[in-house]
């Protein structure tokens, strides 16, 4: 759900906006990863091998990026939506 709030921020939510969500995007992986690694380690890795990137992202943007710097960031954001159901399909064919 925390990687859902990525969609509810506009403009006026600027890069603090995005920051906020990201440290609870983090911290929600970082618990996933934790509990679920021993039996998702391939997804989990690459779960948090995209937030990482994505956190990294968004930390090098300005108060005024471009166009071209939130597409990047918008870019890490599609890859950890991607990871994230990797892991859901994952679980889903092991857990049933």
């Amino acid at each position: 759900n925390s990687v859902k709030g990525l969609t509810s921020l506009n403009v006026s939510s600027g890069v603090s906006g995005l920051e906020a969500q990201l440290r609870k995007i983090q911290s929600n992986a970082t618990k996933l990863v934790n509990e679920a690694k021993s039996d998702f380690a391939k997804e989990t890795q690459a779960i948090k091998s995209s937030v990482d990137s994505l956190v990294s992202a968004a930390k090098g943007l300005p108060s005024n990026p471009s166009a071209g710097q939130i597409a990047a960031v918008a870019a890490d954001a599609s890859k950890v939506v991607s990871s994230v159901k990797s892991f859901t399909d994952a679980t889903s064919s092991k857990c049933g």
